[in-house]
């Protein structure tokens, strides 16, 4: 699988930076760098991390050092972000296809599929969506 294309959402960036005893995601991630996968995700997926990590915050689930320290780990992966106006086009036609709520979820789909790779997520009910006519998509 050398150098292919991992589109990565926004939920499975939280759970690796927010989560550390996590090792469902922890191992995918370092399977990811054993296969020399590149990783890849929309231009908003730093909004979306940081949003969340405000919402753990807000929550109580984080203290506000950890939410900092989480978002500095997340910012610091080695993931290629994305902004072509093509994936915007193509957002737009996935989200109206499997009907999705928004277009952020569609923005990770249209992503993977422009780069001919697979989408990886760990939000199911997205998954459930799209799976049967994506055999790209895959669930954490």
């Amino acid at each position: 699988m050398s150098n292919s294309w991992i589109c990565i959402d926004a939920n499975l960036v939280v759970r690796l930076v927010a989560d550390p005893a996590d090792t469902v995601v922890r191992r995918q991630w370092e399977q990811w760098d054993a296969d020399r996968c590149q990783l890849a995700a929309p231009t908003l997926l730093y909004y979306e991390v940081t949003n969340a990590l405000c919402r753990y915050q807000n929550a109580g689930f984080l203290a506000p050092a950890s939410a900092q320290l989480a978002l500095r780990a997340a910012l610091a992966l080695p993931i290629r972000l994305h902004g072509e106006a093509e994936i915007h086009q193509r957002a737009v036609r996935l989200a109206e296809r499997f009907s999705l709520p928004t277009a952020s979820d569609a923005h990770y789909l249209a992503l993977a599929e422009w780069l001919g790779g697979e989408f990886w997520t760990a939000d199911g009910k997205l998954l459930q969506k799209v799976q049967s006519a994506l055999p790209w998509a895959h669930l954490l």
